[in-house]
């Protein structure tokens, strides 16, 4: 009697059998190893889902970093994580069991094991070309239609060079990055990463696709050139390190592939075969694939995509089409170059091992689609990528009545779970709730005729009418799927616009998409008409790339318009900035010499159509402001209501961000310095320069820090939950005042008083509000930062964060005074930093950190014809970000965005700075005990320095993480404060500790 076959599912599961297969592996994804290895231990079923390649894929995935492929992904990890060894490996052997049958399951064994080696049926559709002229190129394919170009790498080296066992011999200790399927950046050697390509039966392989290969292994640029058609690159302006990555290697075994995309940027693309065979598949712009779905974010116009694998679609969703619903096809050959145009949605299935290289163009034909990519808002970025599917304005009516795409009809087994944002429906209309697999087909096909029915059209002029009206490329928030920065867009343009004169027109074009240039051009040419400045030419219509406001260099004027934050942040950057330069004007300080002249300053308001000025000198607050109600608060006209001291109170009372006000902006007007900003100088610059250039910095920036505070007053106005009486405390002389400072009381709402010193109360208001949901805000910002040290950033952060500034709370709840907050400048980058040429040759005396030359050699050569030999430092720029705080907060940005990291520069700086860092509070018997270790803590410069990047606003630990790619794999914030911040512990000031 044969035995009767019995389901084992209900017993092991228990309460978890109603779970759905694919909705349980998804819980025990979640999952540690260790953990892991526990479930699988409580019944045959779970033992079956705790040991599916796949889940311990997804763990190394999650994990990043260097990988060796031991077999199975398994064993990868359980060596990685040092759980297992060779000995306990050979102990072993998997269970097996019989009575459990998985659909899911099933399927997914399926993808690991099918071969794709009678996968070739090619329909034809894609052209084939040979000898095709720049010409013929540019008026049938470019922007228009995908071609198969044939011979173009017939002469290339790696032609016959890029074989897998030729590669191997040559790089096979070389580095190479894996496809990215996490977050987290993958790498592997090239020959763990071929014996794993022998090895694995992985249903979606990984496959090297690297942006940094010519880094990684520079003889490889050699053996191939760009082609002829596709010579014309944009991006070439830009420094390397500037623009978007745009060249990869691809490397990838059988099944491997790239699933349905669109190119970043709408750049377009050329990818050449040199070994082995890929399938294409490829929709024009706007036509969304069947079995993908578009997520569109309201907020910052991101679009990303939830889509099957590439094999998963060709074998899920592929067969289901109609013939007219199939997308353009092509089977790639060795020797073959496919051109891909901007827009062009695509999917790549290796149909065996293949070798290829490919690289992303902006040229004349995709500028204005890429700056329209660009540009900020989210409706038109829906368009670009999804067509009509994520239009939701009902200014277009008309076109959105066809729209009905319900989402739920294009599930099928094994898609994503993430949800289903895009969901575009006629007004009304309910999505339906029920779902028929028989009636798959006809839904993806009515789908489709209701798109090709729809007036879309891939025309920038077209695409241009769902941009957002009212959008501010400054203030607006910057999409993240971006292949570029804000700032470095910027550049670009302006680049463009210097060095490709007669591009004019279409770099204007793309301008106006992107920064809404036109806009920013009638501001300031009402600017220069009301202070009978000269109007800008030509040359100087643009925006320079440099800051986070609009910036234009007119003449021998330069006019800032303050766009940044909003409003109130805009008018209060203003008000502190003047508020700075009147008082070095009364202080007679030297650092007036090396901050530029101000000329105007006022507000620029666009009413009923027309745009007119107001002029303010700081003082008080302006007639238009106040007019409008704009603002909380009043002023007498002899003070800067809008200075530093109030613009700290702004900042504590704010909530989230502010929105633009799109008719009032607040601008100022400088002196034109004469040479260049230490950004585009980087690179030529000699040792001595940079060297030199530490040197000034720390000079100046000792001027800043001594510069007495303009005198606190407070008003009769809220501060988060504290009522503040009206006192007056005048810092000018701290060692007169310090006995007094320690003991003002702040009034709060219960009466009770507080020895916290008032000005201190702002600075420790600001740590404490970085400081809330720290964890939350670090993983958000991702990237380098390791997800260890996220998890123990708490414990290393102080719980009383009022011990970094050197007034810890005591048992008796008084603060113990032992410093004084600075003026402290916040962003001095390499951009804020300008030097000028000097006809003589100075020699750098690293014994007294100066230069044989003087300034005056370099206001010499200015006036004459001498050829210059060297650069001086000769102003720092850009006071808005002014704040009163740490010191040390300073030293953040110079060390490392202008030092990138050199301590050597360091120490110079350290030299010529000669102020203290360190605290020296004496330790009170009445402090508890984990003040006491806050404390101690505290008094370490580098402990300091590094909480203050943790709390930054800005993500200054993914500069951390990059420069010192090493830390990346530490195991504790004392190591990466040792590596980045220790040589503040060596540094002894000749200056008494304050």
């Amino acid at each position: 009697m044969e035995p009767q076959w019995r389901d084992r599912r209900p017993e092991a599961l228990g309460d978890l059998r109603v779970l759905p297969d694919e909705l349980l592996c998804a819980i025990i994804d979640l999952l540690s190893p260790a953990d892991l290895g526990r479930l699988s231990c409580v019944s045959s079923v779970m033992y079956v889902f705790c040991n599916e390649e796949p889940l311990w894929m997804n763990l190394i995935l999650k994990t990043g970093g260097l990988i060796k492929y031991r077999g199975s992904w398994k064993k990868t990890v359980l060596y990685q994580q040092n759980l297992c060894t060779e000995f306990e490996d050979s102990l072993g052997k998997p269970l097996q069991f019989d009575g459990f049958y998985s659909l899911f399951l099933y399927r997914r064994w399926y993808r690991c094991v099918t071969s794709l080696g009678t996968f070739a049926f090619d329909s034809g559709v894609i052209e084939r070309k040979k000898n095709l002229t720049v010409e013929g190129f540019h008026s049938n394919y470019d922007s228009r239609k995908p071609v198969l170009l044939t011979e173009l790498a017939d002469t290339w080296p790696a032609r016959t060079k890029w074989t897998i066992d030729q590669l191997l011999a040559k790089y096979g200790d070389v580095t190479f990055r894996i496809s990215q399927r996490s977050s987290k950046k993958i790498k592997m050697k090239f020959e763990d990463y071929v014996s794993y390509m022998k090895l694995q039966h992985d249903e979606d392989p990984l496959y090297i696709f690297d942006d940094t290969f010519g880094e990684a292994a520079p003889a490889l640029l050699e053996d191939y050139s760009v082609p002829h058609l596709f010579q014309e690159d944009l991006f070439d302006v830009l420094d390397h390190d500037q623009r978007p990555s745009f060249r990869w290697l691809i490397i990838g075994p059988e099944r491997s592939g790239a699933s349905w995309h669109v190119d970043p940027a709408l750049t377009s693309a050329w990818n050449t075969l040199l070994c082995g065979r890929k399938r294409w598949a490829l929709y024009p712009p706007g036509r969304v694939p069947a079995g993908v779905i578009v997520h569109v974010s309201d907020e910052d116009g991101d679009v990303s995509i939830d889509s099957p694998s590439s094999l998963q679609w060709w074998l899920d969703v592929y067969p289901l089409l109609a013939d007219h619903d199939k997308p353009i096809e092509c089977t790639q050959l060795p020797g073959e170059t496919i051109f891909v145009p901007s827009g062009w949605w695509h999917c790549v299935l290796n149909l065996e091992t293949t070798v290829a290289v490919t690289q992303n163009f902006v040229n004349t034909s995709n500028f204005q689609f890429v700056c329209l990519d660009m540009a900020p808002g989210h409706t038109h970025k829906g368009i670009c990528r999804a067509g009509l599917l994520a239009v939701q304005d009902e200014g277009f009516g008309e076109v959105q009545k066809d729209v009905f795409f319900e989402t739920n009809q294009l599930n099928y087994p094994d898609l994503s779970r993430k949800e289903k944002r895009l969901k575009v429906l006629p007004l009304g209309k309910e999505p339906s709730k029920s779902y028929n697999p028989s009636n798959r087909v006809n839904s993806v096909s009515d789908v489709s005729k209701r798109l090709q029915n729809q007036n879309f059209s891939y025309d920038i002029d077209f695409l241009a009418m769902f941009l957002d009206e009212e959008r501010n490329h400054y203030c607006s928030l910057w999409s993240p799927s971006n292949s570029i920065g804000q700032r470095e867009m910027r550049q670009w343009l302006h680049k463009l616009w210097v060095l490709k004169p007669e591009m004019r027109q279409l770099i204007w074009k793309g301008a106006c998409l992107a920064l809404n240039a036109e806009k920013w051009l009638t501001c300031v040419s009402q600017i220069c008409a009301s202070h009978d400045f000269p109007s800008p030419s030509v040359d100087e219509k643009l925006p320079v790339g440099t800051g986070s406001n609009p910036v234009f260099l007119i003449s021998d004027f330069v006019i800032k318009i303050y766009v940044e934050g909003g409003l109130e942040t805009s008018i209060y950057g203003l008000g502190t900035e003047l508020e700075f330069y009147s008082l070095l004007q009364k202080t007679k300080s030297s650092l007036i010499a090396h901050v530029p002249d101000v000329l105007a300053s006022g507000f620029i308001v666009y009413e009923n159509g027309t745009y007119r000025t107001f002029p303010w000198s700081g003082k008080g607050v302006p007639d238009v402001i106040a007019n409008g109600n704009l603002v909380e608060g009043d002023g007498t006209k002899d003070s800067f209501f809008f200075g530093v001291w109030n613009k700290k109170r702004f900042e504590l009372k704010r909530q989230g961000d502010i929105s633009s006000f799109t008719s009032i902006w607040p601008y100022l007007v400088t002196k034109r310095c004469k040479g260049d900003i230490f950004a585009n100088l980087r690179e030529i610059l000699p040792r001595d320069d940079v060297l030199y250039l530490a040197a000034f910095l720390g000079e100046k920036l000792q001027t800043l820090h001594r510069l007495p505070l303009p005198s606190y007053v407070q008003h009769d106005c809220c501060l988060e939950d504290r009522r503040v009486v009206l006192t007056k405390i005048d810092l000018n002389d701290k060692a007169e005042d310090s006995e007094r400072l320690a003991e003002e009381a702040f009034v709060e709402e219960n009466g009770k008083h507080s020895s916290i010193p008032p000005e201190w109360e702002l600075v420790l208001g600001s740590l404490e509000k970085k400081g809330e949901d720290l964890s939350r805000r670090l993983v958000q910002w991702g990237g380098p930062i390791p997800r260890l040290l996220i998890d123990k950033v708490e414990d290393y952060i102080p719980r009383d964060l009022s011990s970094l500034l050197g007034i810890p709370k005591g048992n008796d709840r008084q603060h113990k005074l032992s410093g004084y907050p600075t003026w402290i400048h916040s962003d001095i980058m390499d951009d804020n930093v300008y030097m000028e040429p000097s006809s003589s040759i100075h020699c750098f005396d690293k014994s007294t950190s100066h230069a044989s030359s003087t300034f005056s050699d370099a206001m010499r050569f200015c006036n004459g014809d001498e050829k210059p030999k060297r650069w001086l430092p000769t102003y720092i720029l850009d006071f808005s970000d002014l704040s009163i705080g740490d010191p040390l907060y300073d030293l953040i940005p110079i060390y490392l965005d202008i030092f990138r990291g050199d301590r050597c520069l360091l120490k110079q700086f350290l030299k010529s700075y000669k102020l203290p860092f360190g605290r020296s509070t004496a330790i009170d018997s009445i402090i508890s005990g984990q003040a006491i270790e806050d404390l101690k803590k505290s008094e370490r410069a580098s402990y300091r320095a590094m909480c203050y990047c943790i709390l930054h606003d800005d993500n200054v630990l993914g500069s951390i993480f990059s420069l010192w790619e090493e830390l990346r794999t530490a195991r504790s914030w004392e190591e990466v404060e040792e590596v980045v911040w220790g040589e503040l512990n060596n540094y002894q000031s000749s200056f008494p500790s304050y």
